[in-house]
């Protein structure tokens, strides 16, 4: 790995620690010890992850995931979840039947456009 990828990979690694903190703050309204209790952890581990000095491995992100109702892709990479959520609730009123239909329709589409 050469210095520009380890550079990039801290910079993640510090956003991704504000993200949890953020979470941890704003969303779940927790300190530190009750998340970090949630999620198998010790309190301190979890200070030093959301001062991007550690990770958490797959067992917490799953139980952080679980307990935030953020996607993993959310937590570890800041991608944006909302639409995922949004398009859930969306469908969620919407049959099978006519969710298959739409689908054929906008394939339909992207065909005649291609074309």
């Amino acid at each position: 790995m050469n210095k520009s990828d380890l550079e990039l990979e801290k910079q993640e690694q510090i956003s991704r620690g504000k993200r949890i903190k953020y979470i941890r703050e704003n969303e779940l309204h927790m300190n530190k010890t009750q998340l970090a209790k949630e999620i198998g952890i010790s309190s301190q581990f979890l200070g030093l992850v959301e001062e991007g000095r550690g990770n958490l491995v797959y067992r917490s992100i799953r139980k952080l995931r679980d307990l935030s109702g953020h996607s993993a892709d959310y937590i570890l990479y800041g991608l944006d979840d909302t639409i995922i959520n949004k398009t859930k609730e969306l469908l969620s009123t919407y049959s099978d039947k006519e969710i298959e239909t739409a689908m054929n329709i906008i394939k339909d589409i992207s065909i005649f456009i291609k074309n």
